[in-house]
């Protein structure tokens, strides 16, 4: 007799969905072919007196549960509270198999530790030690309640001592595999993660190297027919009269051309020079403002206050800050809040604006690239706050995004002790 596997009916977290319900129920039907050829071998086979109609019946009950899972109209995976039930079950079946074949006497009752060991390497310590204890409890049982095999001729009758020695050897069986198979899953589940994480780091990092390329690219592009523009935009301003409507807007144009002329300039400088000089740890207040300045609009005051707290000045912490405060800016209706709070475990930079906030539906994926949510205001390749969050996450910060309770976009940037 087999204990079957276990399999789950819920998707909450706890075994995380590493098995699928479908190859668990093949096994269970394995557990229960495996345990019905048993039980009619011994008695058919080799004659001995056994309780068909129970044994029978409780094989029957776990097949039946089995086809339940099988017409189960969801495709769900393992979880916790399943898991959890449907080892019980393998547990207390099997103890109902042992009860009426011997109890300790019978030699499958080894397969009690089977759940134990499963639940070690897939449920939380909780659900192990709860499982366990059942164990325990159905091994103490089966010691003191059981019905004696019926073997052909005299009965086999086992010594107290070696059913007090069977039922040791269990209990500290239960408690080794669980301790054991437990610390061993979990450190497996930890380099598993970490790979993940690692993999998952190494993606991020060629995308935004994808991205630099290409603006790289770009920026090279751009200068020459920035360089015409500025051209044609002077000769314009010189044939206009300083009285003319249009010496304003030419001037405008001047104006914005240099702008993004200063800005592919400050794409080529290294990060190196950037932090060079006395002015390595300026104020963040200070990196804000000048962060903030050319994205700032009349109708939109930007109040920054906080702590005076100082951060490494690195060209990825400008841009990276650059890009939050203009999409801060773009969308609030009137007031942007840049608030810096230092503490023992580190600075945080929190940017609030009182303008729509950020669509519910994409919050918890902000930072992806191509991800645009706030674009009535214009149109977007969604590549802003991707480059925001990486550029500040290489200066070792971490980005969080959410909204106001009373309205507004809320992004909390904060940089670890060790990083400032």
């Amino acid at each position: 007799m087999t204990a079957a596997e276990p399999r789950d009916l819920d998707r909450s977290a706890g075994a995380a969905g590493r098995v699928r319900l479908r190859t668990l129920v093949l096994v269970r039907w394995i557990a229960v072919a495996g345990q019905l050829a048993t039980v009619l071998g011994v008695a058919f086979w080799l004659h001995v007196t056994l309780p068909l109609d129970a044994l029978l019946a409780a094989i029957a009950a776990s097949a039946a549960l089995n086809l339940a899972l099988t017409l189960w109209p969801r495709a769900a995976r393992l979880g916790e509270r399943g898991t959890a039930f449907l080892l019980a079950w393998d547990v207390t079946q099997l103890a109902v198999l042992l009860h009426f074949t011997g109890g300790l006497a019978n030699p499958f009752v080894l397969l009690i530790l089977a759940p134990v060991t499963i639940s070690a390497t897939i449920l939380s310590r909780v659900s192990t030690a709860a499982l366990c204890a059942l164990a325990i409890l159905v091994v103490s049982a089966l010691a003191l309640y059981a019905r004696p095999l019926g073997w052909p001729g005299d009965t086999l009758a086992l010594p107290p001592l070696f059913l007090a020695a069977e039922w040791t050897a269990l209990v500290v069986g239960s408690l080794f595999l669980a301790v054991y198979a437990g610390s061993v899953a979990a450190e497996a589940r930890r380099m598993s993660d970490a790979l993940a994480a690692t993999q998952a780091a190494l993606a991020r990092e060629q995308r935004v190297s994808a991205v630099g390329a290409l603006a790289a690219a770009t920026a090279h592009e751009l200068g020459t027919p920035l360089g015409t523009i500025a051209v044609v935009a002077r000769e314009i301003a010189r044939e206009l009269a300083p009285d003319d409507p249009l010496a304003a807007d030419a001037g405008l144009l001047i104006r914005e051309v240099a702008r993004c002329r200063d800005i592919l300039a400050e794409l080529a400088t290294s990060p190196a020079e950037t932090a060079a000089g006395p002015l390595a740890r300026p104020p963040l207040a200070a990196i804000v403002e000048t962060a903030a300045a050319p994205y700032l609009r009349p109708e939109v005051t930007l109040a920054i206050g906080g702590d005076d707290a100082a951060v490494p000045a690195r060209a990825e912490l400008a841009h990276g800050l650059g890009n939050l405060l203009q999409n801060a800016i773009q969308f609030a209706r009137s007031r942007v809040d840049a608030t810096v709070t230092g503490d023992a475990q580190g600075v945080e930079l929190a940017i609030a604006d009182d303008g729509p906030g950020f669509p519910t539906a994409i919050l918890d994926r902000l930072g992806e690239p191509y991800l645009s949510g706030r674009s009535e205001k214009g149109s977007s390749m969604g590549l802003g706050v991707f480059i925001a969050v990486n550029l500040l996450e290489r200066t070792g910060a971490t980005v969080r995004f959410a909204n106001r309770p009373e309205g507004g976009a809320l992004v909390r940037v904060r940089w670890p002790a060790g990083a400032v």
